[in-house]
């Protein structure tokens, strides 16, 4: 069955999208972490706030919220005034280059982890912590710093996500582009739990106990989350050829309007030309 040119069009820019909807599976998975590990890494930490109340762990989430209002306000009222006044777009930068900001910002986000899980098993061995449902005695607030800066990089990250694939999507696709954002974060979470149980098998090979515990007090899940930042450190270098291929399709309108222009420019600069010699 034959197709309209306008179909074929519209399918591939939705095909020119799969190299940067790809790379954004990595920090999917990521963002993953904020609902799993983060959050059992707290339960094993001293969460007392007084002597009658304990903080959830869950509770922590919250944090990435406020994170992610408080900074997505200054970007929009400082950030991108500051940087339209240098780049001359009116978002300031491109949503390529926000993501890749957001990418960036993943790898930090797993560096820290990594460091604050490190802190807390040293304190572990120093007190001969090993029960399973023993609390560290080290503040649940050690984990602050990681989903505080999970919040920031979701500014980045998921707001130009979303941005990107609705504005690059055709007008008769939009709701397609918004799948592409929606199904990242599920393909995500299932890559995180894939990852999870392959380094856990395979680090629990030739005898060793493996990093992946029930335990996290014999585990190693600092290991895990340099693992995760290696991981986003590649995602980000496959990511940044992704988007140096990209053209948007905005800027692909542009170029068709400049060379539009320059053409009537010439058809009219030579009309002038046949009136002269006319008139000669």
């Amino acid at each position: 069955m034959l197709c309209p040119v306008t179909q074929v069009e519209e399918t591939k820019q939705m095909i020119k999208m799969l190299p940067v909807w790809a790379a954004t599976f990595i920090p999917s998975t990521i963002l993953a972490q904020v609902h799993t590990l983060f959050i059992k890494q707290g339960t094993v930490l001293d969460r007392s706030m007084g002597p009658h109340f304990e903080i959830p762990p869950a509770c922590l989430t919250a944090f990435v919220t406020i994170s992610m209002l408080i900074s997505l306000a200054i970007y929009d009222r400082y950030f991108v005034p500051m940087a339209r006044h240098y780049t001359k777009r009116p978002r300031g930068i491109t949503l390529l280059q926000r993501m890749g900001i957001g990418f960036v910002l993943h790898v930090i986000v797993m560096i820290t982890a990594c460091l604050a899980e490190r802190k807390r098993l040293s304190v572990a061995r120093e007190h001969n912590i090993i029960g399973k449902n023993e609390v560290v005695p080290l503040s649940i607030f050690i984990l602050l710093p990681q989903f505080v800066l999970m919040g920031v990089a979701d500014n980045f990250v998921e707001v130009a996500k979303i941005e990107f694939f609705y504005d690059q999507s055709p007008e008769g696709m939009k709701s397609l582009g918004t799948s592409y954002f929606t199904s990242s974060l599920g393909i995500g979470n299932f890559l995180s739990s894939f990852i999870l149980s392959t380094v856990s098998k395979i680090t629990k090979k030739h005898g060793h106990k493996g990093w992946i515990l029930d335990n996290l007090n014999l585990s190693h899940l600092d290991y895990y989350y340099a693992v995760l930042a290696i991981l986003s450190f590649l995602n980000f270098l496959l990511y940044l050829v992704a988007a140096n291929f990209f053209v948007y399709n905005v800027d692909v309108d542009s170029k068709s309007d400049l060379q539009g222009k320059k053409k009537e420019a010439s058809l009219v600069e030579a009309h002038q030309d046949n009136e002269n010699l006319k008139v000669g």
